[in-house]
């Protein structure tokens, strides 16, 4: 067993130091607004930290899973940040979608220090947190990668190296973009049966199970029908991650203008209220005919 560290006990990270914790490592937590962090020892065990840096001392994985670029780089990189502490031989595992900048930054700043970093982004949303079901895509050394992957399974059902620091986050980018485009479709094809009045529920029957099948229709179809979003992942992320993506691209060179369509139509939802619903309130922008 492990002596570990978990920063950032959001909906996501709550539920995996949760798995980490029932696998029986010894946690340690820190979270920015204090008492979420309490509540979660009070719930799972472990200590609470007064900042990322306590919290990281003599921890031999310090797992992250904050909000954004800044965010991250302030509870690593900053003046009571984690890598003020860390110790030699130390492993990092960040779960925060971010830029690929920055996880290739923190592989630098860590190789100073004797650490090993994982950027590992998750894909299966709260469901696959809350069930310990998760599909992981890393970046990072051979040996980051293998001394972190024992540990990952705790909460994951998947665990796949895509290539150096970094690549992790790439691959993200990829299934935030694919995940974009499913959603829009699945709406648009909603409102066309809505208009012409099909029974939702047959309509379903018949197309959840061919060419036209995936994970938002099998699990959004229903909510949408009932105009449900309060649950998921939010607009208001989403267009975040299209960001980052949107900005990898004009570097590369590669062509999005489904991407960036779709993210301007998740500004229209975010400018009727939507931010904090579920993605696919995308439908909300379409109106019943």
């Amino acid at each position: 067993m492990a002596n570990i560290t978990f920063i950032g006990l959001g909906v996501m990270g709550g539920n995996i130091a949760r798995h980490l914790a029932a696998a029986g490592h010894s946690m340690t937590v820190y979270n920015r607004t204090a008492k979420k962090a309490q509540d979660w020892v009070s719930a799972h065990g472990g200590r609470c930290a007064a900042s990322p840096a306590e919290a990281a001392r003599d921890a031999d994985a310090i797992f992250t899973c904050v909000g954004a670029d800044d965010d991250l780089a302030a509870v690593t990189l900053g003046r009571d940040g984690a890598f003020r502490t860390m110790k030699s031989g130390a492993l990092l595992i960040d779960h925060t979608t971010v830029s690929a900048k920055i996880a290739r930054q923190l592989a630098v700043e860590a190789k100073d220090i004797g650490v090993l970093t994982v950027d590992a982004p998750v894909t299966g949303g709260q469901i696959g947190a809350e069930q310990g079901t998760l599909t992981l895509m890393c970046g990072g050394s051979d040996a980051g990668v293998a001394a972190a992957t024992p540990l990952m399974q705790a909460y994951a059902k998947k665990v796949v190296h895509i290539g150096g620091p970094g690549t992790g986050q790439l691959t993200k980018m990829v299934n935030q973009i694919t995940f974009a485009g499913i959603i829009a479709s699945l709406a648009e094809g909603m409102r066309f049966a809505q208009a012409e009045h099909l029974d939702l529920g047959k309509v379903f029957e018949a197309i959840s199970g061919g060419a036209a099948s995936s994970w938002q229709m099998t699990n959004r179809w229903e909510t949408m029908t009932k105009e449900e979003f309060d649950f998921g992942f939010a607009v208001d992320w989403m267009r975040k991650d299209l960001g980052l993506a949107l900005e990898e691209a004009r570097a590369n060179g590669a062509a999005m203008p489904l991407a960036a369509m779709i993210d301007q139509q998740y500004a229209e939802v975010q400018q009727i209220g939507g931010g904090r619903q579920d993605t696919s309130a995308l439908i909300r922008r379409l109106k019943k005919v």
